[in-house]
């Protein structure tokens, strides 16, 4: 990538960028039947805009024996003023020029029975004409299970508390909260998944403590996900599995284009479009007014596993 350094992302970039390398390889070593296809892209400012920007996509080419689709995307951008995505929650920064830098990460398995699940963490910093700046860090990560199971459910929210536990106590309770709050969709009255950790505007620590817990973060979201799928890749399934999985995705495809900040201002940023909509499956359907038959899989993932819960507490016999 080529860009123009600040002290901070001169810090930041690199990190995002060796993390990326350690997503492709881990999640290329799960579905060795395939290999991550690498897009790199630029999109230099010309006189009249506003915004440059640059990055690298990574793509599992599709379909693999455990992946459907999954996809690792970095990116830098930077721009003379804020999209109005951004500050929709700091009005103070309106017309501020800014660098933001990220990546997300995006993991739609083949089988029903496996999660889907998706990470990612960004900076951003922000420059005002009278010369103060300010910065701040988010992300997270959350998990959206098609077929229910209370141990996946303690162990995702176990790996993320350990995560959070060097930061405070307080910190895992906090940032689970705010992913349940986050990942509602408000249309449908529905939470997309069983969350994880969701957090914005993290400075409060200070630079270098903030910068380590967003490492932590990513070191430990393949101890969370990956024991999951390798747990749930191979269960068998049929038809009905298959068609509630795509049924589900929905929900997940209407969340990212009518709920979702990030994607928001991916676009509103003059961000690449490809990369921005990599999070979509590629399979969905939607069917009018379909309800789940009681008392079955399906309804249980909506009236058990759909639902804020403290999984650390109600379920101790799985920690």
């Amino acid at each position: 990538m080529s860009r123009q350094f600040s002290a901070y992302s001169d810090r930041v970039l690199p990190y995002i960028l060796g993390f990326q390398d350690r997503l492709t390889r881990a999640l290329g070593a799960v579905d060795s039947t395939t290999k991550f296809k690498e897009d790199n892209w630029s999109h230099p400012a010309a006189d009249n805009e506003e915004l440059s920007g640059c990055g690298r996509t990574s793509v599992l080419v599709f379909p693999g024996d455990v992946f459907e689709m999954a996809g690792v995307a970095s990116s830098y951008i930077s721009g003379r003023k804020l999209p109005p995505s951004a500050t929709v929650h700091h009005p103070e920064l309106v017309g501020s020029s800014f660098e933001v830098m990220g990546i997300s990460v995006i993991i739609h398995p083949c089988n029903p029975y496996a999660p889907t699940s998706h990470a990612n963490i960004r900076f951003f910093h922000t420059f005002m004409d009278s010369g103060e700046s300010d910065w701040w860090f988010g992300g997270g990560f959350d998990l959206t299970p098609y077929y229910g199971f209370e141990e996946d459910c303690v162990h995702w929210h176990q790996t993320a508390r350990t995560a959070c536990k060097p930061f405070g106590i307080e910190v895992y309770p906090r940032f689970k909260k705010w992913c349940d709050e986050y990942f509602f969709i408000k249309h449908r009255n529905e939470y997309r998944g069983i969350g994880g950790l969701f957090f914005d505007d993290l400075r409060e620590w200070g630079f270098e403590r903030c910068f380590s817990f967003i490492r932590s973060i990513g070191d430990h979201y393949l101890l969370a996900y990956l024991p999951i799928i390798q747990k749930r890749r191979d269960i068998p399934y049929g038809k009905r599995e298959r068609e509630f999985q795509l049924y589900r995705r929905g929900r997940y495809v209407e969340f990212n284009l009518i709920c979702d900040r990030g994607t928001l201002f991916g676009l509103q940023s003059g961000g690449r479009v490809e990369s921005i909509l990599m999070s979509l499956p590629p399979y969905v359907r939607w069917e009018y007014n379909w309800h789940p038959i009681p008392s079955s899989p399906e309804m249980e993932l909506y009236e058990f596993f759909l639902k804020p819960r403290d999984w650390l507490i109600e379920f101790p016999d799985n920690l």
